[in-house]
Formats: C-alpha cells, sequence, structure tokens
C-alpha cells in the first residue's frame, strides 16, 4: 500500500472524486435524541452575543455569552482557554449557532463520544474555523487509506488537531514514515492510531530524532522500525533528555540495543527514576536484566509503578531501607 496524494474535488451536487470515483457526502444533520446539541426549551434573553471588549478572564462574560454557557455544559476548559493568547477574544466572538454548533453536530456525528468533545475543544477551539465540507474530505481521506470508523474516531479523539491539516500534507507525513521506516500499509495505520500526534508534529523535529536514533544511538534501520512501532511517543520526546537516558541505559546499566527494542519503555522515564531504582537493584544484588537467568527484572518492571510497589514488588525489599540509600547518592 502506498499513501500519495489523491486528486480530490468537490462536485456542485455535494460529491468527492476519489480517483475518478465519486462517494456522496452526507453532510452532518441535526440528530434528535441522542444530539449532544439537543435545543433546550428556553435561552437566556441575549440572542446576540455583546461586543466584548479583549480580556483574559470569562467569568465576567458567562451570565451574559449564551455561547459561553453552551461551551461550558460541554465540559469545556475556559480557564486553559484563556491563558492562551488571542483565544478568549477569538472566542467571545463567535455566536453559537451560526459558528460552534455545525462544527460540533459534525464531531459528534464522526462518532466522537459527547463526553470528550469538551476536551477537544479544549485542546483546539480553532477547530471551528474549519468549515465542515473540509473536514469531511479529510475524514474520506482516512476511510479511502482502509482506516476503520473506531480508529478514526481514536486519532480525531487523541490529536484534536488532526482535521486542520489538510489531505495533502497528512498523505505526505504518511508518505515520509511509510518510505522513512519500510513500513506496510497496515503499519502505517498502526503508528497513526498508537500515535496521531506524531503525524502532525514538527517535521525537523521528527527528523532530526530519526538522525539522533539512528546516527547518534546507533540502531540499525529494522531495530528503529521496531522502535516506531512499539513505542512511536520517542520520536517526539526532547533530544538532549532522550539521549540522556539512552546513554545511561545503554552504558551504565549496560542493556543492548536489541534488549531496548524488545522493551523500550524505559525511555519514557526520567534518567534520574531510572539511576535511583537501578542503583538500589545494584546495591541489594539484583540487578539482573538478562531474561534467561534468574530473579530477572524487565526493563518495563524497573520504572513504572510508585516507589513503593517498585520496593515491595520488584526489589523485595523496605521502604526504610530504600530511603536510606538514596540518603547516600
Amino acid at each position: 500500500m502506498r499513501f500519495k496524494v489523491i486528486p480530490i474535488a468537490l462536485s456542485r451536487c455535494t460529491g468527492i472524486f476519489f480517483r475518478g470515483m465519486c462517494t456522496e457526502i452526507a453532510l452532518p444533520r441535526p440528530q434528535s435524541d441522542n444530539s449532544p446539541l439537543r435545543i433546550p426549551e428556553s435561552y437566556d434573553d441575549i440572542e446576540i452575543p455583546p461586543n466584548f471588549p479583549p480580556t483574559f478572564n470569562f467569568a465576567s462574560y458567562i451570565n451574559k455569552s449564551h455561547s459561553l454557557q453552551q461551551l461550558v455544559k460541554l465540559g469545556v476548559d475556559l480557564y486553559s482557554i484563556e491563558r492562551r493568547k488571542g483565544l478568549p477574544q477569538y472566542v467571545l466572538r463567535l455566536d453559537f449557532e451560526r459558528d460552534m454548533k455545525p462544527v460540533i453536530q459534525f464531531l459528534h456525528d464522526q462518532g466522537l463520544p459527547p463526553d470528550r468533545l469538551g476536551y477537544f475543544i479544549t485542546k483546539n477551539p480553532l477547530i471551528f474555523k474549519e468549515h465542515c465540507d473540509d473536514m469531511l474530505v479529510r475524514v474520506n481521506y482516512l476511510e479511502s487509506k482502509r482506516f476503520t470508523r473506531e480508529q478514526i474516531v481514536r486519532i480525531l479523539d487523541k490529536n484534536p488537531f488532526w482535521l486542520m491539516f489538510s489531505t495533502q500534507r497528512i498523505d505526505r507525513r504518511l508518505g515520509f514514515f511509510q518510505k522513512t521506516f519500510s513500513l506496510s500499509g497496515s503499519e502505517v495505520r498502526h503508528v497513526t492510531c498508537a500515535a496521531p500526534k506524531l503525524i502532525t508534529y514538527a517535521m525537523e523535529h521528527v527528523r532530526k530524532s530519526t538522525f539522533s536514533i539512528r546516527e547518534e544511538m546507533g540502531f540499525e534501520a529494522m531495530e528503529m522500525k521496531t522502535l516506531l512501532l512499539k513505542l512511536p511517543k520517542i520520536w517526539m520526546m526532547n533530544h538532549d533528555s532522550l539521549m540522556g537516558r539512552f546513554q545511561y541505559v545503554h552504558k551504565d546499566m549496560e542493556i543492548s540495543h536489541e534488549q531496548l527494542c524488545q522493551d523500550p519503555h524505559i525511555l519514557l522515564s526520567r534518567e534520574h527514576r531510572i539511576r535511583q531504582r537501578h542503583e538500589f537493584l545494584k546495591f541489594i544484588g539484583k540487578a539482573q536484566y538478562d531474561p534467561k537467568k534468574d530473579l530477572y527484572v524487565s526493563l518495563k518492571n524497573l520504572v513504572v509503578g510508585t516507589d513503593e510497589e517498585f520496593v515491595f514488588n520488584i526489589a523485595k525489599s523496605s521502604m526504610p531501607t530504600y530511603n536510606a540509600f538514596l540518603r547516600t547518592l
């Protein structure tokens, strides 16, 4: 399967053409009983939002703005929005019926659960700038690439910015991952669903991460592919943090590239946590990471859970002993 740019054109009868094939667009229609936007029996007296002056505080407008009231009902975190430059003024200028409702209804019609709409809008209130027809083209693109409905819902839920990227941009990015890591079509879909944010992440950062993992860390092509399929989040990590963790795990703990490919989650943990727990296991003679030997400790178990869980379940020791050891570091 190759990801190539597909020529897309909208017909006058609202059809979309994929390689000459026409698929009728089912534009979002108001839902009846299950709609998250069911019109209440009565509204406040304000029909048209007043001309709000610039502000970074929504509190004084809640009682005046029908739009803000509806966002609160959906679970939108207005405090999170008002801390971001320019967004409060943008949101206050929107009319709920005209600007917000069609987009919210579209998201609901695509399968986004009602209890996730608030999170989606909190993360990306600029979604109201997008036209429903354009967003439907982007959803149809994923369908044409054999993403299932469940996969599409996951992509939209985990990456609220996805629908702001054109099909051409998404196609180029999927093609980059497929070509760079020799992925099959199903593997491209797997990576996309495992980490939807990676596909729309800054490409310069992704390329630098790829170079660092290959050249600085020394992973071979197949090992890089394995890492990507198992833990694509690595490609979004800060370079210095990732390098510091890798250097300690690979050189100090003597963990091979092959072991890291099989159990890479340790690279997501803070270096000081890895160091503290590894040094403690060394101190009590249990730093054994070879699965072929007795008293094996998996790299994932080394870093997951609370300190208490690590001490009791993995180290088989006590918290006073562990705390006393940490004071010696």
